[in-house]
C-alpha cells in the first residue's frame, strides 16, 4: 500500500529548496540559461510509466540556478517584484500542504477566518473604510478587474439597468476616464469587462506621469451618462501618485465612481511619512494592490476593496443547487472574487501582517523608500547620469548622457554582469533605466554594491 505521506520526498523537496535560498544572495541575479539549455534538461518524452519523484525534483532543482531569475534576492530591481519574507514563504508552505479549496466556508473554514480577519487588518493598515468589501486575487491585474466589474455594474444599476440580468447588449454607455500614463493592467481590465480602447476617455498627465485634475475637470464637463474615473498610486516609472482628493471630488461632483490602481502605491497609506502622497485615497469607491509586492508574501496574491460591500460582492456572487451556503456570517470567499476554485491565499497575508504588525509594514515601506533614494543619490554624483524623476516612493528612473543607445548598453552590462539585476524601459519617448526596490532583505551594502556595478557599466 502506497504511503501518504512521501516524507523523504518531502524532504529532498525542502533540501532542494533551501539549497536555493541559501545563494540567492550571491547568485548571478540575471537567468542566464537559454531556450534550448532549458530543453535539453525538461524536454524529455512523456513516459508510459512514469518516473521516480525524487528523480522529477532533481531535474526541476537542476536547471534553477541558471534557469531562474534571482528575482526573489536583495539585488533584483527589474519590476515592482518583491521576494518572500521568511514567515510568508513558510506560511506559503503549509498553504500548498493544506491544499485547501478555498471557495465557501464550508469547504475551508480556516481560510474563510484567515481572510476575514486579514480583510479587517488591511483596511486598518490602509485607513480605508471599515465595512468595506476585501477580495484575495492572483494580482494588480485582477483587482483592477474585479473592481472595476463592480464600478460597471453599479454605475449601471444607478441608471436603472442590471447588468447581470440584461448583460452589457444594450446598455447605456458607461464613460471611462483614465491617465495618459494608467498601467496597462487597467487597459487590459478594461477590455475584458467589454470596454474598447478607441471609447476611453483620456486624461493629460505631467511630467512625472501624474493625472492632471484640470484635465480630468476639462473632461467630466463634456460627459453624460455613468462615468467611471480610474486614477493611479504609484506610477510604474516614476513612482509617482495622481492628485488623488482633487481627483476624487471632482469626479464625485459628476456621481462618478473613483477606482485608485495602487499596485504598490497603496501600501504608503501604511507609513506616516508617506501618507500626504495619497490623501485623498479614502475617497474613492474602490482600490486595488498587490500583496507580492511591498507586504513581500509569495505570488500570487493580490487585493481588491470596494467600499460599498454589497455592490462588490453583487457584481461577484454566483448560486448553484450543489452550493451550501452557511447562514451564520461566515464568509464565503469567492463571493467576493471572479473565481471559485483557488488556494488560500490570505494564508500568508495574515502571516505576514501578524509577524510584522503595523510598525513593521511601515517600516518596510520606509525602509526601501530610503533605498531607492540612496540609489539616485549615488548615481547623481556621476558624470552623465541623470534622474529623471523625483524620489517619492521606490523607483528611481535614470538616464545615461542623451543618448537612448548608451543607456540602453548600460541596462544590457548590468544585466550581464549579474551583480544586480534592472529594466529598461521608455520615458516620454527616452530610454531609461528602471530600478525598482521592493525586497525586504535590500540592504543599503546590496544598494552600494549595485551601484557599484551601474558605475562600472558607466565608465567602460
Amino acid at each position: 500500500m502506497q504511503h501518504f505521506v512521501d516524507e523523504n520526498l518531502l524532504a529532498r523537496a525542502h533540501d532542494h529548496a533551501l539549497e536555493f535560498l541559501r545563494k540567492l544572495p550571491e547568485r548571478h541575479v540575471g537567468p542566464r540559461a537559454t531556450r534550448e539549455e532549458l530543453l535539453k534538461t525538461l524536454g524529455v518524452p512523456l513516459s508510459d510509466k512514469g518516473e521516480d519523484g525524487a528523480r522529477v525534483l532533481g531535474a526541476l532543482a537542476s536547471v534553477a540556478d541558471r534557469g531562474a531569475t534571482g528575482s526573489a534576492g536583495p539585488r533584483y530591481f527589474g519590476f515592482v517584484i518583491g521576494g518572500s519574507l521568511p514567515v510568508a514563504l513558510a506560511a506559503d508552505w503549509l498553504t500548498s500542504a493544506w491544499d485547501q479549496n478555498s471557495g465557501v466556508f464550508l469547504t475551508s473554514p480556516v481560510v474563510s477566518v484567515v481572510e476575514e480577519v486579514a480583510s479587517e487588518w488591511l483596511l486598518e493598515l490602509f485607513d480605508l473604510p471599515r465595512t468595506a468589501g476585501v477580495g484575495f486575487v492572483t494580482g494588480g491585474q485582477m483587482a483592477n478587474f474585479t473592481a472595476i466589474a463592480a464600478a460597471r455594474d453599479a454605475v449601471l444599476r444607478r441608471a436603472g439597468y442590471n447588468i447581470a440580468e440584461q448583460g452589457m447588449t444594450g446598455a447605456p454607455e458607461v464613460n471611462v476616464v483614465v491617465g495618459a500614463e494608467a498601467h496597462i493592467t487597467i487597459h487590459s481590465s478594461l477590455r475584458l469587462l467589454g470596454f474598447g480602447s478607441r471609447k476611453l476617455h483620456v486624461v493629460e498627465t505631467d511630467e512625472q506621469g501624474r493625472a492632471r485634475a484640470d484635465s480630468l475637470r476639462r473632461a467630466m464637463k463634456n460627459l453624460r451618462g455613468p462615468a467611471i474615473v480610474c486614477a493611479q498610486a504609484g506610477n510604474v516609472n516614476t513612482g509617482s501618485v495622481d492628485p488623488l482628493r482633487e481627483i476624487a471630488e471632482i469626479a464625485h461632483e459628476r456621481g462618478a465612481w473613483v477606482h485608485v490602481d495602487g499596485a504598490f502605491g497603496l501600501w504608503g497609506r501604511a507609513s506616516r511619512d508617506r501618507q500626504s502622497l495619497l490623501d485623498g485615497a479614502e475617497l474613492a469607491d474602490s482600490w486595488a494592490t498587490d500583496a507580492h509586492k511591498w507586504l513581500n508574501v509569495p505570488y500570487d496574491n493580490g487585493i481588491v476593496i470596494v467600499r460599498d460591500a454589497a455592490a462588490h460582492r453583487a457584481s461577484m456572487t454566483v448560486t448553484a443547487e450543489y452550493i451550501e451556503h452557511t447562514t451564520g456570517g461566515e464568509r464565503d470567499p469567492f463571493a467576493w472574487v471572479p473565481e471559485f476554485s483557488r488556494r488560500g491565499r490570505g494564508i500568508t497575508v495574515y502571516a505576514a501582517l501578524r509577524s510584522l504588525g503595523r510598525a513593521g509594514v511601515e517600516s518596510l515601506v520606509d525602509r526601501l523608500c530610503a533605498r531607492a533614494r540612496q540609489f539616485a543619490d549615488r548615481l547623481r554624483r556621476e558624470r552623465d547620469v541623470k534622474v529623471l524623476n523625483d524620489v517619492v516612493l521606490n523607483q528611481v528612473l535614470v538616464r545615461f548622457g542623451d543618448d537612448d543607445e548608451r543607456t540602453r548598453r548600460v541596462i544590457a552590462t548590468v544585466q550581464q554582469d549579474g551583480t544586480c539585476w534592472m529594466a529598461g524601459t521608455t520615458w516620454h519617448t527616452m530610454a531609461a533605466m528602471r530600478i525598482s526596490v521592493s525586497n525586504w532583505a535590500t540592504s543599503e551594502e546590496d544598494v552600494d554594491r549595485s551601484c557599484e556595478a551601474i558605475v562600472r557599466a558607466v565608465r567602460s
